[in-house]
């Protein structure tokens, strides 16, 4: 990381972002979920910085996108009663428009100053903050942004990664699927879903059809964690792998054979992967 000339107020940063979220309903489980998915974030985005080599000043602020990665969600719940993004909008443009206000229409009254409740004003620290909050959940990063803001946004994609695989595997097939275990149990994997895999990549949300597609793509995420690191937590952890040997903890098999055998081979391919980079 380059070597910068600004600090980062842990403990303020941790407090503004305690109160912020004290301003929603507490006794909302949903609410508490997603704080508890946010401090994670924000520690794994520590750890992973650290061990990438990032300077203290970089460390610090790659927790700090992590603390704010998902800001937007707390609102989005609020309006709109869900976490979905297709039922309501994106909750990384949201998350932006809290932290940053609305400047669409160029009206300084519409600016927001809460992104100022957890560092003073900073230019270049706002502008990593926002990339590493507004594109964060995209298919890809923009091809355009600086060393810099790529490297602390990919910290945040992996680290957000490596958290909504834990969560999907603690979580219940309805949460996560809204699914029944039959119905999950009963399908089959898209064709797209099965290029996707073997093309070592994360599938498209349009192309994510079946309850079982879903798992397919979660193991996907292993083949596009930038770190190094990343890849270790997710090996240690085994959440990547739960997701096709024993999703939310099932151990009937898939009605479907061709599904099992294609869940299978899926397995072992991921493993092998796995093993070769981390050798």
């Amino acid at each position: 990381m380059p070597k910068t000339t600004y600090t980062i107020d842990r403990r303020r940063a941790r407090e503004a972002f305690d109160s912020h979220v004290a301003g929603y309903d507490a006794t909302n489980p949903r609410i508490a979920l997603k704080v508890e998915h946010t401090l994670r974030v924000a520690e794994l985005c520590e750890r992973i910085a650290r061990e990438a080599g990032f300077t203290p000043a970089g460390i610090d602020l790659a927790w700090l996108c992590g603390l704010l990665h998902d800001i937007g969600r707390f609102e989005q719940l609020r309006r709109w009663d869900t976490f979905s993004d297709a039922a309501s909008t994106s909750h990384a443009a949201l998350g932006v428009e809290v932290l940053f206000g609305n400047e669409d229409n160029g009206s300084e009254t519409d600016a927001s100053d809460i992104i100022h409740r957890f560092i003073d004003p900073n230019d270049e620290l706002e502008e990593v903050i926002r990339a590493a909050v507004g594109f964060h959940s995209d298919y890809r990063l923009p091809e355009n942004l600086d060393v810099r803001t790529h490297a602390i946004c990919d910290v945040v994609r992996d680290a957000d990664k490596l958290d909504i695989l834990r969560v999907a595997s603690a979580d219940t097939v309805e949460t996560v699927l809204n699914a029944t275990e039959d119905e999950l149990l009963a399908s089959a994997v898209s064709p797209a879903i099965e290029d996707a895999f073997f093309e070592h990549r994360t599938a498209r949300y349009a192309e994510r059809v079946t309850p079982v597609d879903y798992l397919v793509n979660l193991a996907c995420f292993a083949f596009e964690l930038v770190y190094p690191t990343s890849l270790e937590i997710a090996d240690e952890q085994e959440y990547i792998y739960r997701a096709l040997e024993r999703p939310f903890g099932i151990t009937r098999p898939f009605e479907n054979k061709a599904t099992a055998q294609l869940m299978n081979r899926m397995d072992g391919h991921l493993r092998a992967w796995v093993d070769e980079r981390l050798c």
